[in-house]
């Protein structure tokens, strides 16, 4: 017997004046996620510090879909003064979908690293998140079809010593995404928090692994492409939490449910040898 195939739902509909914004653009899940996006039909605003891997990214939609826009911003998410002026140019645009995936991560004993480094990783992972979000969100829930999509991470459920900025920032975009789900709900504007572990390219050179990955088996780990789909796919039905991968997903359960008097010393043991790395 002839069965229809299963109907997936859909993200926001792209058009000729909307554009799909997503941030850390040039490298890993962001820019997976923008190949993405632009190979479903929508017109792409790329931001990243760096132009060139983002010129690949539109040469590479252009040659699947030459019908798709691609832009692309030079600014620096950590720098205020860079960061206003995109806020601006977001607020006046008809952004029906937003990826914030821009972050870095630093290893080692709070106390002992950079302080200013460590301010401008708050600045980039949590303050962007939040004034990039704030200044789409009235266009979006005006226009009653749109998308957010967060890059948190499974390591802001936890206590992790030896990666407190990172984990920290990460906590507030995990619980802001996921606040602002329930707050969207019945507005037409969905919300998901993306929460992954570890991620990495399809095939990686033994000379570029790192102990995480000298130590984690291939199987385990989810990589780009997959990341991306997934995400895309949970925002077009609106999930409150994707969490991409077999790694990721158990880390998430663990670090969820375990007491943190257990689970923080052995984060901490792993992330000081990654800091030694």
């Amino acid at each position: 017997m002839f069965r229809r195939p299963p109907r997936h739902p859909s993200l926001p509909a792209p058009g000729p004046d909307r554009v799909a914004v997503v941030t850390g653009a040039s490298s890993g899940i962001g820019q997976a996620i923008a190949v993405e996006l632009g190979r479903r039909g929508h017109n792409l605003l790329l931001v990243a510090r760096t132009t060139g891997p983002m010129e690949q990214v539109r040469d590479e939609v252009a040659a699947a879909r030459p019908d798709v826009r691609v832009e692309i911003r030079a600014c620096d998410l950590a720098d205020a003064a860079a960061r206003a002026v995109l806020v601006d140019e977001l607020a006046a645009r008809d952004v029906h979908i937003i990826v914030n995936s821009a972050g870095v991560a630093t290893f080692g004993q709070f106390r002992k690293l950079d302080p200013s480094y460590e301010r401008l990783q708050f600045e980039l992972n949590a303050t962007a998140v939040f004034e990039l979000t704030a200044a789409v969100l009235p266009g979006m829930v005006a226009g009653g079809d749109a998308g957010i999509v967060n890059v948190g991470s499974v390591a802001g459920n936890a206590a992790i010593p030896n990666n407190a900025t990172y984990v920290g920032t990460k906590a507030m975009v995990n619980t802001f995404t996921e606040a602002l789900h329930y707050e969207l709900k019945g507005t037409g504007v969905r919300c998901t928090l993306l929460a992954p572990g570890p991620v990495r390219e399809e095939v990686k050179a033994d000379a570029e692994r790192t102990v995480v990955d000298r130590a984690t088996p291939d199987f385990v780990w989810t990589t780009y492409p997959d990341c991306a789909t997934e995400t895309l796919d949970a925002l077009a039905a609106n999930k409150l939490r994707v969490v991409p991968g077999g790694l990721s997903k158990v880390a998430n359960v663990l670090s969820t449910y375990l007491p943190r008097r257990l689970t923080a010393p052995l984060f901490g043991a792993a992330y000081s040898r990654m800091a030694e790395d």
